[in-house]
């Protein structure tokens, strides 16, 4: 090579790399932010055994400091719900820098069991929606299953140690009925929330709230005698062409997708593209069996791209909640005092932190 072809090409390349970065090239080189359309990252407060703070100036700044300014709760009062006290904690939340989304419901036995009763329970449900509106509450969330085998849990042992929740449908496959229960076949579980829709979900959508149904989760074919509505992705469609309303809508939870054997993307467009995604939940899992044996693992290590699963809500423009949920049981949280993990291998603030930390890259990547 010549001299004057050296210089020639140093001077080319000088001259290259002193021109201005395009503004697309600046854009997306900086870390990408939560916005008016995008998935927001939420944690629980309360009382609860996942919360992650408690509602007061300390619990908020535990939940702060991992960069989280929209949270979750368990309602802590019983059905009908009162539009003072749902203002009041909306408020106590929003001095603390924190953005109530979503609240879940529960205290309606009769209903989900068809037992006598249940059009009061629907009446006071009625009334916690009206309420929620009220207070601009844009999400309920709710569970809708006879009963939740979490008896099939049990705790597996991960890297270094750390634990993990598994679930094996052979331990309790044959459990029988409980009492306070009974056993109920798919068909009149199907037709008690049909019942329960028609009613809830027309003053759901005069109220501004959409309602987000969470899977049956362990998503085994019989729970102690009982069918289980939300334990296929046929059920999960089926259960949105009951009203077709945004405000009758899922959870949807990228783990309990692919202890179904589904696919978590195609099932996220599916829905996404209904507009009827009112939460998500955000989880790995190694499968083993569809329905019957899988064990939740670090975001991370399991079977899920979490990765395209969050490019798919980005796609989507959804704007509502994503929630990096049931933590790893790591050794700080197991040597905190008084600690209780919710779950077998089930961890703690600190397994919130690198949840959040994970979900929080793979937002921005995908934003980019």
């Amino acid at each position: 090579m010549s001299a004057a072809f050296s210089r020639r090409k140093l001077i080319q390349a000088a001259g290259a790399a002193a021109l201005p970065i395009p503004a697309t090239a600046a854009r997306t080189s900086r870390p990408q932010h939560e916005g008016v359309e995008t998935p927001k990252i939420c944690l629980e407060v309360g009382s609860g055994g996942l919360a992650a703070g408690a509602v007061h100036e300390a619990g908020a700044r535990r939940v702060k400091q991992l960069g989280v300014d929209h949270v979750i709760a368990g309602a802590p009062w019983r059905i009908p719900w009162q539009e003072a006290r749902l203002r009041e904690l909306s408020d106590r939340l929003k001095g603390h820098g924190l953005t109530l989304g979503n609240l879940m419901i529960r205290g309606f036995p009769r209903t989900i069991y068809g037992r006598p009763g249940r059009d009061e329970e629907i009446d006071q449900v009625i009334q916690s929606i009206r309420a929620a509106g009220k207070v601009g509450l844009p999400v309920i969330e709710y569970n809708f299953y006879a009963h939740r085998l979490t008896e099939g849990y049990y705790e597996e042992t991960g890297r270094a140690g750390a634990g993990l929740t598994a679930f094996d449908y052979d331990r309790v496959k044959d459990l029988p009925p409980l009492e306070r229960e009974g056993a109920h076949s798919l068909e009149a579980m199907w037709a008690n929330l049909t019942y329960f829709l028609k009613a809830v979900v027309p003053v759901a959508e005069q109220s501004g709230v959409r309602l987000a149904l969470h899977p049956n989760d362990p998503p085994a074919p019989i729970s102690r005698g009982s069918g289980q509505i939300m334990s296929t992705l046929a059920g999960w469609k089926r259960l949105i062409d009951i009203v077709k309303s945004p405000s009758n809508g899922i959870t949807f939870d990228c783990g309990v997708t692919r202890e179904l054997g589904e696919d978590p993307v195609e099932v996220c467009r599916y829905f996404g593209e209904r507009d009827c995604i009112n939460h998500v939940h955000y989880r790995n899992v190694k499968l083993r069996k569809p329905y019957e044996k899988y064990t939740e693992v670090f975001l991370d290590e399991g079977d899920i791209n979490m990765f395209l699963v969050m490019k798919e809500l980005v796609r989507q423009r959804y704007p509502r909640l994503i929630y990096p949920e049931h933590p790893r049981a790591i050794d700080y949280d197991r040597e905190r005092p008084n600690f209780r993990p919710t779950y077998p291998g089930g961890g703690g603030y600190a397994g919130f932190a690198f949840n959040v930390g994970y979900t929080r890259a793979m937002l921005q990547a995908a934003l980019a």
